[in-house]
């Protein structure tokens, strides 16, 4: 156990399946206090429930990260209970497929709602605790919050943005002692992995469906994910990027744009 993390006050927003949930029995294993939140309390119950094996330590609150009054109301719930806020981690969001061309305008606000906008409400909202105690915002980004690859909807503008939120924040929070980390993952490996994204991807070339596009790249395990993003936090680490090799990719697009092109083409989506 890590006793920097002991008796520490974590909200995790997406936090009943998913990787939420292991970062929440990562934090409950190293003993800190776990506040679960999503928008459906059955989720949030059977998890609980499942979590409360590990630490009696977790707690579930039901809020709705896209509603300011929602968000608003889970401060409230907070600051009353707990009085203070030592780790948000901004979880919540959801993948998707489709032309860019071709996705409706409310989709894109749809996902730039619950990919984006939900961070803004939480960090903005949650800001007041966070500078008291000299806490930490994690914002989980993607693989393409730093590189696009077609074909995945409006899911890459929602995440590009969470890594200028990020960034700005980080600069404009730093005189306060509230440190940021923007977490980059690639598709995190699960049961449904292969499955999951087949019917919005109907129509689109073939590996569109599969993790991450098609890119050729191997599922992250969510529990090494884990360990990772309660290190760079406790290290005050600025980013994390898994698979890291995906940094040369990045580099080289920020260089020669083509060249990126031209690399995604060739690990991209296969017909």
């Amino acid at each position: 156990m890590d006793l920097y993390w002991q008796n520490k006050i974590v909200l995790i927003t997406g936090g009943s399946s998913g990787l939420g949930k292991v970062l929440a029995r990562h934090f409950l294993e190293n003993s800190a206090q776990v506040i679960l939140v999503a928008r459906h309390e059955k989720g949030l119950s059977d998890a609980v429930d499942e979590l409360q094996a590990i630490s009696s330590k977790v707690s579930l609150l039901a809020a709705d990260v896209t509603s300011t009054e929602s968000v608003e109301e889970l401060y409230d719930q907070v600051s009353k209970k707990y009085s203070r806020l030592d780790l948000l981690l901004n979880v919540a969001g959801r993948s998707t497929r489709g032309n860019a061309l071709e996705v409706p305008v409310e989709e894109f606000q749809e996902i730039w709602d619950l990919n984006f906008l939900s961070i803004v409400r939480t960090t903005q909202t949650f800001a007041p605790l966070l500078k008291d105690s000299q806490g930490t915002i994690v914002n989980i980004g993607s693989l393409a919050s730093k590189g696009v690859s077609p074909f995945l909807g409006a899911y890459p503008v929602s995440k590009f943005s969470v890594a200028a939120y990020s960034a700005q924040i980080r600069q404009e929070l730093q005189p306060f002692g509230v440190h940021v980390l923007l977490v980059c993952p690639g598709p995190i490996h699960r049961s449904d992995s292969n499955s999951r994204y087949l019917k919005e991807a109907k129509g689109l070339p073939g590996d569109a469906g599969k993790p991450g596009g098609g890119i050729q790249i191997a599922g992250l395990d969510a529990d090494r994910l884990a360990d990772k993003i309660l290190l760079y936090a406790k290290k005050k680490r600025a980013e994390l990027i898994m698979p890291a090799k995906a940094k040369i990719l990045f580099v080289l697009s920020q260089i020669s744009p083509r060249l990126g092109d031209w690399i995604i083409k060739i690990v991209g989506p296969k017909k």
